[in-house]
């Protein structure tokens, strides 16, 4: 199938298209809200600037593919492959990213605003200027992610592995820190209650 047919079948009325194969496809800046793509490969497709509120993406290979400035607010991305996915400015708000591979992925001022991100993997991810207030994290791993200038507050973090992850200026205040690998990792100049981390954690040289 190629975007021109899928288009017409979605204009049509159509929303279910599991499994497709859209590998490499141009969809940019098109309309597809609600629209079901649950196992369908996107691999290293152009999705930027289009509307994907509220779509089934479930188990979806998306991976290299371009989402920069993409609304997928409300969609659900369970288990979904982003690993290196241009996410720049995407609204990704009260998204379902549970066990989503995100290794590497560029989400640089992305809003991940109370996103589910449990068990997602988010090793090496950039997350710089990123808002991810109210995120459900717990259980992710988040190791060697730069969240340099991110909103984390009243995210949940228990259980989440945070080692050697670069935080400058990022905003933890009233974060929930329990059970989180620290290690060697640098929260001095975080914006923290400091009631919420033991002074010693401040610092972790692992």
């Amino acid at each position: 199938m190629d975007a021109d047919e899928l288009l017409k079948r979605y204009c049509a009325g159509e929303r279910n298209f599991t499994q497709v194969s859209l590998h490499s496809t141009n969809l940019s800046e098109v309309c597809l809200a609600g629209i079901n793509l649950d196992r369908a490969n996107l691999a290293q497709s152009s999705l930027s600037q289009a509307n994907l509120r509220g779509a089934n993406l479930i188990e979806a290979n998306l991976s290299a593919a371009s989402l920069w400035r993409t609304d997928l607010s409300g969609a659900t991305l369970i288990w979904a492959n982003l690993k290196r996915a241009n996410l720049i400015r995407a609204t990704l708000t009260k998204v379902d990213l549970h066990k989503a591979s995100l290794a590497k992925a560029d989400l640089r001022l992305a809003n991940l605003r109370d996103a589910d991100l449990s068990g997602a993997d988010l090793t090496g991810a950039d997350l710089r200027y990123a808002n991810l207030s109210g995120a459900f994290l717990a259980g992710a791993n988040l190791n060697g992610a730069n969240l340099t200038g991110a909103d984390l507050s009243k995210a949940d973090l228990s259980y989440t592995n945070l080692a050697k992850a670069l935080l400058f200026k990022t905003n933890l205040s009233y974060v929930d820190f329990t059970e989180v690998d620290l290690t060697k990792v640098d929260l001095r100049y975080c914006l923290l209650n400091k009631e919420a981390l033991p002074q010693r954690d401040l610092v972790e040289a692992g």
